[in-house]
């Protein structure tokens, strides 16, 4: 609706120092506008992306870096009882669980190196699980970061609207009393402006750790 009544003021310039800046008005407010569901899509785009990047990062680790890991902490507990507790794969639940759980183990793991090594594991698994705990854990971040520069810009964009539409009704009063004796003139700018009510922008509903990537509907 904003589209279309700023194309009509174009079509029709207002005239006058009032007209001139209610026009101006509304044009700053639809940059606004545009730029910021531009953003919010932006963050559910990069939510997306670092959710599926996470999901690959985290089969890695539990079926070949953390398992393995788990084997050979396994074999040294049978010798050295305290090590029991200290490797087991950690257990369905969130990222944020999973990322603390593996970082822990990796931990112990460090101050275990000779013995995990004399047991079997290898010299470089140490530094793989290491990296890919970095990934994973920048991914979340990005996540979370994402995440919510998503909600600000979508909460900001519903404040901009509901002001679009308060300054499409002050050129609605501008309009008909400029045009009110040309019917056809007002008939194209009623079709311009065929929103009269309060309505909320359609926003973008944040991206969950667990949700599918699907098609996004962009933002009013």
């Amino acid at each position: 609706m904003a589209a279309r009544v700023r194309d009509f003021l174009r079509a029709h310039p207002p005239e006058g120092a009032g007209g001139t800046a209610a026009q101006a008005r509304l044009e700053e407010l639809y940059q606004r506008a545009d730029a910021l569901a531009a953003r919010q899509r932006r963050g559910v785009v990069t939510a997306r992306g670092a959710t599926a990047l996470r999901g690959e990062l985290k089969l890695a680790l539990q079926s070949t870096l953390v398992r393995y890991l788990v084997a050979v902490g396994r074999s040294a507990a049978r010798d050295h009882a305290e090590l029991s507790e200290q490797f087991r794969l950690p257990r369905r639940g969130s990222h944020l669980g999973f990322l603390v759980a593996v970082k822990g183990m990796l931990e112990k793991a460090e101050s275990q190196r000779d013995l995990l090594i004399s047991r079997g594991m290898s010299e470089t698994l140490l530094e793989a699980l290491s990296k890919a705990v970095s990934e994973f854990e920048a991914s979340l971040a990005v996540s979370i970061a994402s995440r919510l520069d998503h909600i600000g810009a979508g909460a900001e964009l519903q404040a901009v609207s509901s002001r679009m539409l308060d300054q499409v009704r002050v050129l609605d009063g501008l309009v008909r009393f400029r045009f009110g004796s040309n019917a056809d003139v007002l008939r194209e700018w009623a079709s311009s402006r065929n929103v009269v009510g309060r309505s909320r922008s359609k926003v973008i509903p944040p991206v969950e750790d667990d949700q599918k990537p699907g098609d996004v509907a962009p933002a009013a």
